[in-house]
């Protein structure tokens, strides 16, 4: 059974590390040293700078580096010779929003525990934790792993690392929060990074300037275009047809000028655009920089994170299983598509393991300034995994 109270205080002690991308070295050595505890065999992956070379990697933060960190592999080994089941959780979470206040002291109100990470993704991290409990005097055949990683907020860098190890298994879930669902069609996302160029000069020379904030207006209304159009082409996914907008773009960085009175001569707009799995990553990144070429040769498109789709069809015994597992729990789940990205496509994708998506919590208070998760909601998600492994690992 699960201890909730311990599992309260572990995520509690998570969720007081810092551990925004690059910064999760201490993190995961608390994890390394709990999960050891629960007398599991825990594993450090070590990373390296050399994957900055690798063509999947994501560089929205600059000069992280990899040298003398690690991602955590946590086996339970079976008896014999049943199913491998895997699991995905990251440390890492996004800085402190505005408004929130202490996002790194934790405080639990009436069961519910509130700071940066408790349900994205460190209160996944605890799942683990209250499932390996439950999973103590419990025999099944397969080997149960989960891989606590670094960087998914930044582009599933630390997840890219633990793939390129050729890890297999049978089936894999991405621990995210799911709200009360089980995903098993995630969609991609493209992170853009654009530079514009104009010519710089006083505000009385009108003709005589070329505001590259103003070609970055521009710009903004042709990818604006460009998205309407892609999501009317991608309109019949049926689990994605629900959703008024799966797939949105979001432009949330603007820099350019350094005086009012001024055009400036360069502008810089970042941003992330979704995609459903009618669309490769390629495709879209070709969409954008043909949209944009009504500008003319003005503006330098990169790309900073790049995620395909993720898809298992509904019926593959993977998502069967585990649908199967919430109703002997008592806690049913209905399928859905996830209208954010994740880590899931590394697994299913570029290793062929069938990968879906389930968590404790709601990815609506995620990245929020009143982020959260009830500890119940934990002690549920590990009641119906725990079934799981009960009945598929054997």
């Amino acid at each position: 059974m699960t201890n909730l109270q311990n599992t309260e205080k572990f995520l509690c002690n998570l969720i007081r590390y810092e551990s925004t991308p690059g910064n999760e070295h201490e993190v995961m050595l608390f994890c390394e040293q709990e999960f050891k505890k629960l007398g599991l065999t825990v594993e450090r992956v070590p990373m390296s700078d050399a994957i900055k070379n690798d063509p999947d990697y994501s560089t929205p933060v600059p000069d992280i580096k990899y040298d003398g960190r690690f991602n955590l592999r946590v086996v339970r080994k079976g008896t014999g010779r049943g199913k491998k089941l895997l699991f995905n959780a990251h440390t890492d979470v996004v800085p402190a929003s505005e408004g929130q206040v202490n996002a790194f002291a934790p405080r639990v109100e009436n069961g519910i525990v509130y700071g940066r990470g408790a349900c994205d993704d460190k209160g996944q991290v605890a799942v683990l934790h209250a499932l390996f409990q439950q999973l103590a005097n419990v025999h099944v055949a397969g080997d149960v792993v989960a891989h606590i990683v670094n960087e998914e907020e930044n582009g599933g860098n630390g997840s890219l690392a633990m793939v390129r190890t050729g890890e297999k298994a049978d089936g894999c879930i991405v621990l995210e929060a799911s709200e009360g669902k089980l995903f098993t069609s995630i969609r991609g996302a493209v992170w853009f990074r654009i530079v514009f160029h104009g010519k710089a000069g006083h505000s009385g020379q009108a003709g005589q300037t070329k505001s590259a904030l103003l070609i970055a207006r521009d710009a903004i209304a042709l990818l604006e275009k460009y998205h309407a159009d892609l999501l009317a082409a991608s309109r019949g996914l049926p689990l994605f047809d629900p959703f008024p907008n799966p797939m949105p773009i979001t432009f949330g960085k603007l820099n350019a000028g350094n005086w009012p009175a001024a055009a400036p001569s360069r502008a810089v707009l970042e941003g992330v655009l979704g995609l459903l799995p009618n669309k490769t990553k390629e495709q879209v990144m070709a969409g954008m920089q043909k949209a944009l070429e009504p500008l003319g040769p003005v503006f330098e498109l990169s790309f900073m994170y790049r995620h395909d789709s993720s898809v298992v069809d509904p019926q593959h015994e993977l998502p069967q299983r585990i649908l199967a597992a919430a109703q002997k729990a008592g806690r049913p789940l209905a399928v859905s598509a996830m209208t954010a990205s994740c880590d899931a496509w590394f697994y299913n994708n570029q290793l062929g393991i069938p990968t879906v998506v389930f968590g404790a919590g709601t990815l609506k208070v995620a990245h929020s300034k009143d982020e959260q998760i009830p500890m119940q909601e934990i002690a549920h998600t590990a009641e119906i995994l725990a079934t799981l492994v009960q009945d598929y690992c054997q």
